[in-house]
């Protein structure tokens, strides 16, 4: 318990490994309430103070720009991926659960 890191660090943390990302091809998967889940692949466009911003293919070849906050990562709101490995990209509910 002693060795926990602040919440406030790890959005800083989301933040700086987010940066790396940057356009790369990511998949969001967002829990958008009422058992509604969203699942999209996009671009990360841009990695902000306080929200990230991934660009979305849309049908008949329109984008839409989608902006989440680094907090819905923590909370495991919203969940991204890498597109090529499939792997999670952040996982800190498996890391509390192990606490």
């Amino acid at each position: 318990m002693e060795n926990e890191t602040p919440s406030v660090n790890r959005v800083d943390d989301i933040r700086d490994r987010l940066g790396e990302f940057k356009g790369q091809r990511i998949k969001v998967k967002a829990n958008m309430g009422r058992s509604r889940i969203v699942e999209r692949a996009g671009t990360l466009v841009g990695a902000y103070p306080s929200l990230f911003i991934v660009e979305v293919e849309e049908r008949r070849g329109r984008t839409a720009r989608q902006s989440y906050q680094y907090i819905d990562i923590l909370t495991g709101t919203v969940e991204l991926y890498d597109t090529d490995s499939g792997e999670k990209i952040f996982d800190y509910a498996a890391a509390e659960e192990q606490q």
